[in-house]
């Protein structure tokens, strides 16, 4: 068998510099390919092998390649089954990380009556975005570059969270609900979303729940929408009054 080569980065230390240039053993785990069939009417491919380069030099270099490759194995998927997707119609909350063309990177939260994250298949979700501070740091990042990783984590009943990694696209409201009709029109307090995030997914796996904390709803009034810098939490970290103090 031929041994598979790998190009040294440059950036890592001597330790991994030396593993990048010896032979690779042959990966434990088949390349899965995507044909997906794109919501807004497009066909794209791609292989994919799961986790990253990085990880597999330090899975290598820390001696974990066998406990990686039973997870690969056993709870790594290019698509959502029918539990993780029934999963994500029940939550109401979902951390997005995104990164910039440069790699500078950012996460944000989002939060919404159950089920905001759309499920439009097996290989794609979409999550609503609204008016918000005008800042765009989400959005302006997968202009840039496409790779989102989202988390969406049950605090409350199975204490268990989802991750999924994959490539996202910024849509129009009107041209995604015009190939998607059964989207809600409205959340609460009549908001409808300006445009969406699309999701292609690419890798889907659990988050397992040895760290959860389990969290009891408490009932409070959200005020969806509100430009009531009270109500949006204030100056809570004092940078505002430590600037004009200093003016």
């Amino acid at each position: 068998m031929t041994p598979v080569h790998l190009a040294p980065t440059g950036t890592a230390g001597p330790e991994l510099l030396q593993l990048e240039l010896s032979d690779a053993p042959s990966p434990a785990v088949t390349d899965i390919t995507l044909h997906p069939d794109d919501p807004l009417g497009e066909t794209r491919d791609a292989e994919h092998l799961p986790g990253s380069r990085g990880e597999h030099l330090l899975q290598r270099a820390f001696g974990t390649v066998d406990r990686a490759n039973r997870f690969y194995r056993d709870q790594v998927l290019d698509h959502l089954n029918d539990e993780m997707r029934s999963f994500v119609t029940r939550m109401d909350m979902a951390f997005i990380g995104t990164s910039d063309a440069a790699g500078e990177c950012d996460v944000t939260f989002r939060a919404g009556p159950p089920g905001f994250v759309q499920v439009l298949g097996e290989r794609w979700l979409a999550y609503p975005e609204y008016r918000g501070n005008g800042v765009m740091a989400s959005l302006g990042n997968i202009s840039e570059n496409a790779h989102v990783a989202m988390l969406l984590v049950d605090f409350v009943t199975d204490l268990i969270g989802l991750h999924v990694n994959g490539r996202a696209r910024i849509v129009d409201d009107a041209e995604l609900r015009a190939v998607h009709p059964d989207l809600p029109a409205e959340f609460e307090r009549g908001r409808t979303p300006e445009r969406w995030v699309v999701l292609e997914v690419v890798e889907a796996y659990i988050h397992c729940r040895k760290h959860i904390p389990r969290l009891v709803p408490v009932d409070r009034t959200r005020d969806w929408g509100t430009d009531d810098g009270r109500r949006k939490g204030g100056d809570f970290f004092g940078v505002r009054s430590a600037r004009t103090a200093a003016r």
